[in-house]
């Protein structure tokens, strides 16, 4: 795997602080704008988040219902923990000095521009930022990378 300088490690850094950010400020957030939906889910059970059942008579969802999903895939079930989890794993690897994939600085950044063109406004695009930070440090990661083993290669060549 190539090794990354700290240049392109403190982008790595700075692109996971953004995705932990927003993964944990979007959870903080609906936690205070859905605090009772969330508690709810404590005392009727945590299979009450997105119930499965379907009602009887061939009802609709009721109005409860639909907001109890609403609050599930707007908190646990969003972009939220995935985000969190991989600025996480990307700090992780900054810190082992491992370059992450340009792939997925490229997939996060159209992720999030797509997301916050459906969604304006929203803080999606810091993910742009984050997505891009990503693609800069890999690329700066292989390039050094390639010019040490040049310069290895040059130096066990005398």
């Amino acid at each position: 795997m190539p090794q990354i300088s700290s240049s392109p490690k403190r982008m790595l850094r700075w692109a996971s602080g953004i995705m932990v950010v927003l993964g944990a400020g979007h959870l903080l957030l609906l936690a205070l704008l859905a605090w009772s939906d969330i508690t709810g889910w404590v005392d009727r059970g945590i299979w009450a988040a997105v119930p499965l059942a379907v009602t009887e008579g061939g009802e609709g969802p009721t109005v409860d219902t639909l907001q109890n999903e609403v609050t599930f895939w707007a908190g646990p079930g969003s972009f939220a923990v995935p985000f969190i989890l991989l600025g996480c794993l990307t700090w992780h690897l900054a810190e082992r000095g491992i370059a992450v994939p340009a792939g997925i600085g490229w997939g996060l950044a159209a992720y999030s521009a797509f997301s916050g063109v459906l969604l304006v406004p929203s803080p999606y695009f810091a993910g742009v930022v984050a997505g891009v930070l990503v693609v800069v440090a890999a690329r700066k990661g292989v390039r050094a990378e390639a010019d040490r083993e040049r310069d290895g290669s040059v130096t066990a060549g005398h």
